[in-house]
């Protein structure tokens, strides 16, 4: 049996690749890889076969169990098979569903970190997720679930920190909004929204809790990462005070 490795591909940019996932790809006989991966991060890896198995809100997506079983058999014909995950793998990632059939079927596996999306959008804000007096916790949430999957109140979490980072959420925009401010958040509570973090073609939007629908809507096409928080407060202040108008408008 060869190994399988998951590695996180990061945010985008591929140039914050590890050293490690780097040289993985290079060494690759298959990559099997998500759907927002780019084809700069692909061209590491000329050697290798490439399998999209990636999986976006309203487009039709691999199952997981085939995603595993895909894994399973790969390992038994190559002997470096690569296991590309945007952000970091671990992370809203699925990967102990693929850890676990592996390591069932007898396959070794070894986990490679990646930047997740959080962190490469405080980075592109030039705002820390903590700071000193304003906000010493920090949640990563999503409100998305899968099919069969039980409701989890990700609300919990997020009304207990001091900053949250909302992973896919943008589609659901309006819930989240009106989640969080019956849970107590204030409606003036400062977001911002990340679009294609740590990519060239990155866009920030900001506002409040009560305009994030309306920052949604802007977004383009690109994976969306929210921060709800004091630590966000005024970034892109042009844009938020024009959304500001639009919403009372209304």
């Amino acid at each position: 049996m060869g190994k399988v490795y998951l590695v996180g591909a990061g945010p985008g940019a591929v140039d914050l690749l590890t050293v490690r996932a780097a040289r993985l790809l290079g060494e690759a006989d298959v990559v099997f890889h998500d759907a927002l991966i780019g084809e700069e991060v692909l061209s590491l890896a000329p050697r290798a076969e490439k399998v999209a198995v990636g999986k976006r809100c309203g487009a039709h997506s691999t199952t997981q169990r085939f995603i595993n079983k895909r894994l399973v058999d790969a390992a038994a014909k190559h002997d470096v098979v690569v296991r590309l995950k945007g952000g970091d793998p671990m992370l809203f990632g699925r990967a102990q569903e693929e850890i676990d059939a592996l390591e069932a079927a007898g396959v070794d596996v070894e986990v490679v970190p990646g930047i997740t999306a959080a962190l490469a959008a405080s980075a592109d804000l030039k705002r820390s997720l903590t700071k000193r007096g304003v906000a010493r916790s920090v949640a990563f949430v999503t409100p998305r679930i899968g099919e069969g999957e039980d409701v989890a109140d990700w609300c919990d979490a997020a009304a207990a920190a001091d900053t949250v980072a909302i992973y896919m959420g943008a589609g659901d925009a309006e819930a989240v909004s009106g989640a969080l401010i019956a849970r107590g958040r204030a409606p003036s509570t400062p977001v911002a929204l990340i679009e294609n973090a740590s990519r060239a073609d990155r866009t920030v939007t900001s506002g409040t809790l009560a305009t994030l629908p309306a920052l949604a809507a802007s977004r383009g096409g690109g994976p969306v990462l929210i921060v709800v928080g004091e630590v966000v407060r005024g970034v892109a202040v042009d844009a938020a005070i024009e959304l500001e108008r639009r919403y009372a408008a209304r």
